[in-house]
């Protein structure tokens, strides 16, 4: 069976980034960057890393239409398979990302993991701009399952990935069973003295309690 595990990769050192990614690629789905190591690394780390595994850049990208074309830009030339945007911008905004690439993977933000993350998250609005826009997915917080279960309903069959499992506090199980379809899991990984067995841990029980 197919891993259901994103990596989330926040190491800013770009040697030990890549040598996590060649470690644990053949046991997650995906790796998902964020700005901390392309800022140090520079945007080739997307490319080097994109050899190893599918490459989602978890830049959640927000800002005029033309500001969020130009960065989709680099990131899909840099071999990215995908981007995390958010949808407050209005779909305008998101369907410029969609229009440089229509083959790639756009990933829109629901609501966050972190404590109060929702405070400020239409979750009804930003779902349906998500399916207005033609989204290949959401992005819902495994640390609470039930805004997972009130994603799912609004969205159908749209894919949901799942950050803060792990560190954060998220149980994967329960992530899973509220309806989402892969988690996302980052230092319980790639802090870990073995990230390809703890990788292979998440991918084989689809991330058992920590």
């Amino acid at each position: 069976m197919a891993s259901r595990v994103v990596l989330a990769l926040d190491e800013t050192d770009p040697a030990r980034a890549l040598d996590v990614a060649r470690e644990v690629a053949p046991f997650v789905a995906k790796i998902k960057i964020n700005y901390p190591l392309v800022l140090t690394a520079g945007i080739n780390i997307v490319t080097e890393i994109s050899k190893l595994c599918p490459v989602i850049c978890d830049f959640k990208v927000a800002d005029i239409p033309n500001t969020n074309r130009l960065i989709s830009e680099a990131v899909f030339n840099a071999g990215a398979s995908g981007i995390i945007a958010h949808a407050f911008p209005g779909s305008e905004s998101l369907k410029a990302i969609k229009d440089v690439d229509n083959s790639k993977d756009l990933y829109v933000v629901i609501t966050m993991s972190h404590p109060k993350g929702g405070e400020f998250f239409d979750i009804e609005r930003f779902c349906s701009i998500a399916l207005e826009i033609g989204a290949t997915g959401v992005v819902a917080p495994a640390t609470r399952p039930e805004d997972i279960a009130k994603v799912r309903e609004l969205v159908g069959n749209l894919e949901i990935i799942s950050p803060g499992v792990g560190a954060q506090g998220g149980n994967s199980q329960e992530t899973l069973r509220a309806g989402a379809d892969f988690i996302i899991v980052g230092r319980g990984i790639y802090l870990s003295d073995n990230p390809s067995e703890a990788a292979e841990k998440y991918s084989l029980e689809f991330g058992i309690d920590d």
